[in-house]
């Protein structure tokens, strides 16, 4: 008797792992390129480096919980982005970032609402190829 193609497939123990270490190189990737982007000057990188942020956060979501659905990991990436834009409305990342230089590649400067339009395209490609990923397993 010949085993089932469904018992070929890895367990979800076994997927887990694997899941892990992709997102992590994933968000390696992102931030890499986002240091990168962000020594470029003008809208396009703008905009690129706050796709690549919001990209890096759901990453990180995914990788603090990777069986979350893909909807509500982009949610929470998405409403973290968010509620990092509109903090900058207020003092408190200036004064982190001038006792923290580095915290300005978390917690930025300046608010500019075409960020939030940067940062549900950078959420919905990491969905994207989140759904896709999910479908060949």
């Amino acid at each position: 008797m010949h085993p089932s193609p469904a018992s070929d497939a890895p367990t979800p123990e076994v997927r887990r792992p694997r899941r892990r270490a992709l997102l992590g190189v994933a968000a390696l990737a992102v931030l890499v390129a986002g240091l990168a982007v962000s020594r470029g000057d003008g809208l396009a990188a703008d905009l690129a480096g706050g796709a690549l942020y919001a990209a890096l956060v759901q990453l990180l979501v995914l990788l603090a919980v990777p069986a979350a659905r893909v909807t509500g990991a982009a949610a929470v990436a998405l409403g973290v982005c968010v509620a990092v834009e509109l903090a900058q409305l207020t003092p408190v990342p200036g004064a982190v970032v001038a006792a923290w230089p580095p915290a300005a590649y978390a917690l930025g400067s300046t608010f500019v609402p075409a960020d939030l339009l940067a940062y549900l395209a950078g959420v919905l490609a990491v969905a994207a190829v989140d759904a896709l990923a999910r479908r060949a397993t």
